[in-house]
């Protein structure tokens, strides 16, 4: 299969030398020219445009945008329209807001498959998780790389219609802060209890066959070793927390109670008092997306 792609970031570059690897050609295309550049190293084909990645793919395109949500998506969809029909394909695999990708599917001629993707830039080795909206045919046709891009055919499913993909994905990011406040939570309390722990031990062991472990765990891990039992420099700051807004904007409108997603939102909205949880959830957005690490002046 033929795929073009749009952005080339870190998740941009993943998806592009995962399909590549998977025998399957690519068009890659990206304002960073150096960008470009080196994904033609790996084996692209490089566009200097999204008219011209558009034009050298065949009369049936299967295109991923790979952008930062909002704006960006729609630019490049107004780029793309002139050149897509009813038989083409177009992936978003940003972290864009349901409600927009409802809004573009009706607008764009083309199929329209919203994309959530989970995994970071572990992906690059480990591959994505996808979870996936929009015509069960469009999906079906871009099966063989979403099979190359996810960790398998069990990495990826269709969640449902236009909009479920990146809806899926909005409650994953909203389950994801109430897992990192919980475990900087618990290991604030054993940083400050009555015992001297050594906390990489701690998560090392808790990993080993215990309940509460997995990958955010092992993150956890990974940056005491790397931070220090203390975690060094780590501000007491977390970035992000659009996703994890729209997950309780949306609860609100369906009356669902969410109070654990909810006070992790609002641990990263107050910075007040300095806190060893969120000094943490600080360090695992490095760990699991390679976010830049806030650090104390």
């Amino acid at each position: 299969m033929q795929l073009g792609v749009i952005g080339l970031g870190r998740m941009g570059r993943i998806v592009v030398d995962r399909t590549l690897d998977a025998g399957h050609d690519v068009v890659a295309f990206d304002l960073d020219e150096e960008a470009v550049a080196s994904a033609a190293e790996a084996g692209a084909e490089p566009a200097d445009s999204v008219t011209d990645l558009a034009e050298r793919l065949g009369d049936e395109k299967r295109i991923w945008l790979m952008v930062p949500a909002g704006e960006p998506v729609d630019a490049a969809l107004d780029d793309l329209e002139p050149h897509l029909d009813g038989d083409d394909v177009v992936v978003d695999g940003g972290n864009s807001y349901f409600e927009d990708s409802v809004r573009r599917a009706e607008s764009t001629p083309a199929a329209y498959l919203d994309c959530g993707t989970s995994g970071g830039p572990a992906g690059a080795e480990l591959g994505f998780s996808l979870m996936v909206g929009g015509p069960e045919w469009a999906y079906e046709e871009l099966a063989p790389v979403f099979d190359a891009v996810a960790t398998g055919p069990a990495g990826h499913d269709r969640m449902g219609p236009a909009g479920s993909g990146h809806y899926v994905k909005m409650v994953h990011n909203g389950v994801e802060y109430a897992l990192m406040q919980a475990y900087g939570e618990g290991f604030e309390l054993l940083h400050r209890g009555r015992y001297d722990l050594d906390l990489e031990a701690v998560a090392r062991t808790w990993n080993n066959g215990a309940v509460i472990r997995s990958w955010l765990l092992e993150l956890c891990e990974e940056a005491f070793r790397e931070e220090g039992n203390d975690l060094g420099d780590v501000a007491d700051f977390v970035a992000g927390g659009s996703t994890g807004t729209w997950t309780v904007q949306e609860a609100l409108e369906q009356e669902v109670p969410v109070p654990l997603i909810y006070e992790a939102l609002s641990e990263r909205f107050d910075s007040r008092e300095d806190r060893f949880a969120r000094r943490l959830a600080n360090r695992l957005r490095y760990g699991f997306g390679r976010h830049e690490v806030a650090r104390e002046e």
